[in-house]
């Protein structure tokens, strides 16, 4: 029993991607960011090929992903539903920027309002990602108020260390970037920490006894409702040992932000190309931490429908 790989991809791959367009929007759609051929068409690519690889990662969670295409019917009560339809309307505006910014080199007028309109759905796209979990009352470690704002704040996060790395490659400093990168790398960590220290303190008041409706004793599991394992008991009733969160929540803090922390503040003072190379083992590094502390995100919820298990 572990977590899907494929949606824990999905949510790094898509928080970072979506983050870095939105930045790429607003800053290149007002001129903010030269209009450079090679550095729009690596930062746009990086960006959709991040979007697409998460999105193509979701579908393989799918029992039948052929029919992925049902889901976008649903979009009046499905958050899910709601996600798909934005992420594509996304890519309109974000096609629009990109042919003006990157191909034709202009700022200004439509292309900028192409890329303000990409930034928007992009972050659209995220609060309706977030909006999946926390509107899951089951599972209380996601409905909670920490949920949406963490998404935006790591999709924010993840996305500034990508443009920081981009545009100290093209040898374009800028300290107010690498100010704002670890800004955001401290408020992700403390809403990391503020979120761990909630869950951790959770009491769930749901119980056997009322989940069932019955009183005057302890109600126990004599035996499972089926014999093999279900959706719910591999994705959202996973045993993770004390030892081992412990661990991997080390792990995810030294990856996804201590380590960061430090290269972006060498970066500072070291000459280029090696505060380039010190943005983007950051950014690598980053990206790997995330994807543990997405894999934890999943792994140390629990739905109340573990309780008809025992557990």
């Amino acid at each position: 029993m572990h977590p899907a790989f494929s949606v824990v991809f999905f949510t790094t791959a898509t928080g970072a991607g979506y983050g870095l367009l939105a930045l790429l929007g607003v800053l290149g759609g007002l001129g903010l960011i030269p209009p450079d051929f090679w550095l729009g068409f690596i930062g746009m690519g990086l960006a959709l090929g991040l979007i697409v690889a998460g999105l193509l990662s979701s579908t393989g969670h799918l029992g039948r992903p052929e029919r992925a295409w049902r889901a976008f019917s649903q979009w009046r009560s499905s958050w899910l539903s709601r996600e798909g339809v934005s992420s594509v309307l996304t890519f309109i505006p974000a096609s629009l920027f990109g042919i003006g910014w990157v191909f034709f080199g202009r700022t200004g007028a439509w292309v900028t309002l192409a890329g303000l309109l990409a930034a928007v759905g992009a972050i659209v796209t995220v609060c309706t990602t977030g909006m999946i979990y926390a509107s899951l009352k089951p599972i209380a470690q996601w409905h909670s108020r920490f949920t949406l704002p963490g998404y935006l704040i790591f999709s924010a996060m993840t996305g500034s260390l990508l443009l920081n790395a981009l545009l100290q490659g093209f040898g374009i400093d800028s300290n107010t970037l690498l100010a704002t990168c670890l800004l955001l790398i401290v408020l992700g960590w403390g809403w990391k920490l503020a979120t761990w220290r909630y869950n951790d303190r959770l009491e769930i008041p749901t119980t056997a006894n009322t989940a069932t409706g019955l009183a005057g004793g302890t109600v126990r599991s004599l035996e499972w409702p089926h014999t093999e394992e279900n959706y719910l008991l591999k994705e959202m009733g996973f045993r993770i040992a004390r030892k081992h969160g412990a661990k991997l929540r080390l792990i995810a803090q030294i990856l996804a932000f201590a380590l960061p922390v430090l290269l972006l503040l060498a970066a500072i003072f070291l000459p280029w190309p090696l505060a380039a190379i010190a943005s983007v083992l950051a950014a690598f590094a980053q990206f790997a931490g995330m994807l543990v502390e997405r894999w934890l995100f999943f792994a140390e919820a629990k739905h109340t429908v573990t309780l008809y298990y025992g557990r």
